[in-house]
Order: structure tokens, then sequence, then C-alpha cells
């Protein structure tokens, strides 16, 4: 009688195994969701996706120093719209709002493919440097109120872009990225 198995015999052995180990290490993170898949960017604006662009910190600058800003009032919409697609450009094309007229400048920015557009400048950064630092494009969005708004309200816009695609984003009113003078 032989004590010591041989070679053949250990092998599948060996291999059932290492089969074994390989399916419960694999099968730990089944079904389990990853802390980073539900975080959303640190930023104060909304976000959506319109077609193949989407389009991150979208939001109305304003001092609303009462209890809101009146019509006839001019406020910023700033945003970035960054293009998903790496073959086709976008345009856009036109923003609208039930609060006001929005004018886009240049009147209908292009949105380069796998690039971006940036609307509006955020406080405290030099816009040439800015410009220097990024291939993106860059533009503004004014909108002439036609209703009051108020903080801590979303208002609808319709972004429109070239391709035939649009969407609507409610786009919150945030005082600005700096604190006023003293």
């Amino acid at each position: 009688m032989n004590l010591f198995p041989t070679r053949a015999s250990a092998f599948p052995t060996g291999l059932a195994t290492c089969v074994l180990i390989a399916a419960t290490l694999t099968g730990c993170g089944t079904g389990q969701q990853s802390q980073t898949a539900t975080q959303e960017p640190s930023v104060n604006g909304a976000s959506g996706a319109v077609g193949s662009v989407v389009l991150r910190d979208v939001r109305i600058r304003a001092q609303v120093t009462g209890a809101d800003l009146k019509p006839g009032a001019t406020v910023d919409l700033l945003f970035v719209a960054a293009n998903q697609s790496q073959t086709d450009s976008d345009k856009l094309v036109g923003i609208t709002s039930d609060i006001g007229s929005v004018t886009l400048t240049p009147a209908a920015p292009d949105v380069p493919a796998g690039g971006s557009l940036i609307v509006g400048t955020p406080e405290g950064i030099d816009a040439a440097a800015l410009q220097a630092l990024s291939s993106a494009v860059q533009a503004t969005a004014t909108v002439k109120l036609s209703k009051p708004i108020a903080n801590a309200l979303p208002y609808d816009f319709v972004f429109k872009f070239g391709r035939g695609s649009q969407g609507t984003v409610a786009v919150p009113v945030t005082a600005g990225d700096t604190s006023p003078p003293s």
C-alpha cells in the first residue's frame, strides 16, 4: 500500500482547490455597491445630459439681497458642456427659460468632438490664463429676467443643440464663488 499519492492523482485535487479559491475570491464583491458609484461632484450647479453632450455645474450666478431679484435684472448663466462623442461636433443653438430671455455670445458656440464648451468664467479666475491652459471653447450666457427669481429655487432651462437634441435642466441660483467685499 502506497501512503503517498502519485503525481497523477495530486494534479486534479490541486486544480479543483485552485478553482474553488478563485471562485470564492471573485464572488466576494458580487452584488456589492461601490462606494464611489453614486457620488456626485461637489459643485453648486445642476447636471444633465442632452444627447451626447453632458452639462455640468449649470447655475445662475446672482446676488439676491432681498426676497427675490426683480424682473429687468440681468444675471449670468454658468455651465460646462462636454461632448462625449469623439467623432461628431455639435453646436449650442439656443437656451430658453420662462424666467427670461437668454443671450449667448457667440450666438451658436461649438462643442467640439471630445471637447468642451465653458460658458461664463468662475470668479477669481483669470480668463486669459484659463483660455491658455485649455482647448475648450469659451462663451457667455446672460439672462434678462422677465420674472423674479429667489435663492434656493431651481428654474427650468431648455438647452437646444444643432444635432437635434434638446433637454431641460432645473437650474439653481447661486450667490457666486467668492464672498462679496466687506
